[in-house]
């Protein structure tokens, strides 16, 4: 939530008006914790599909190869790759597909946005696709914050597996205890904003750069550990402690403006028409 929110509030002012307005921004807030809303047993289809979506396994998937810029030539790369590993389960949905849920998702809010422009020009009404905007960027939003927290790209989601020299807690809380726990009793939105890269960034090749965040934040996973041994993510925490958490929420909330600003300017590339339409 607090991501969606300082990413909205950090837009600049040429997207349009109403993704900028308190109402919009409300709202991206609010549809930040939309997929994990998705979790429930009364939706168990749902449930089972869009799991896989919040997490990328990268020491698991990267046995597949450089990973594919499309969903289902990843789940052809992972089970290629299981023939050489029978002991791993290298399948998409214990792998994970965050990159491409996110890519899937950034697409459907610059299609819309193209939607947006093609109305706006015609002089027909846009409230409709203004709340499909906003939604999408909020939906996107959620899979950007969980790229931004170190846990969500490896194996070691939630207590150290495997050999152990340094001694990293075994126990399964240290995700929910880092990510909401500490985060909810001492982070502040007005102690994160400052660290937002104050200049919007207009993405060239969406999958690579997100890619590429998503390694940046991968390499933060043992550090991850060492701070939750040293008592950086208990009650208060450490300086560390926090200063660690503000800038992971920095960076999703910067990484989430660039690309909802991208998607705005690429809006307006033309594209080749759908061939069904009549």
């Amino acid at each position: 939530m607090m991501i969606n929110r300082l990413a909205g509030e950090a837009l600049p002012k040429d997207v349009p008006k109403f993704l900028r307005s308190p109402q919009a921004v409300e709202a991206l807030e609010y549809y930040g914790p939309e997929p994990d809303r998705w979790k429930s047993a009364g939706e168990p289809e749902l449930n089972e599909a869009q799991s896989p979506e919040h997490y990328i396994d990268l020491e698991y998937a990267d046995l597949g190869g450089d990973l594919p810029r499309r969903r289902y030539d990843y789940v052809r790369a992972l089970a290629f790759a299981q023939k050489s590993h029978p002991d791993l389960a290298l399948s998409p949905e214990k792998v994970g597909l965050q990159p491409y849920v996110t890519t899937e998702v950034w697409e459907r809010l610059k299609s819309a946005m193209r939607d947006y422009r093609k109305l706006k020009e015609d002089h027909k009404d846009t409230k409709p696709v203004e709340c499909e905007i906003v939604f999408l960027a909020g939906w996107l939003g959620h899979y950007v914050g969980d790229g931004s927290q170190p846990l969500h790209t490896t194996i070691q989601y939630n207590g150290w597996t495997g050999p152990n020299p340094n001694g990293y807690t075994t126990e399964h809380k240290i995700h929910a205890q880092f990510e909401s726990v500490f985060v909810s009793a001492n982070i502040k939105p007005a102690e994160v904003a400052p660290l937002i890269a104050a200049k919007p960034v207009v993405l060239g090749d969406v999958f690579t750069d997100y890619m590429a965040y998503l390694r940046h934040t991968n390499s933060l996973v043992e550090k991850t550990y060492q701070l939750e041994k040293a008592g950086g993510f208990a009650g208060a925490g450490t300086q560390e402690g926090r200063a660690f958490t503000e800038e992971r929420l920095a960076a999703g909330a910067t990484e989430l403006r660039d690309m909802i600003y991208s998607a705005w300017v690429k809006s307006a590339e033309p594209v080749q028409g759908y061939r069904g339409a009549m």
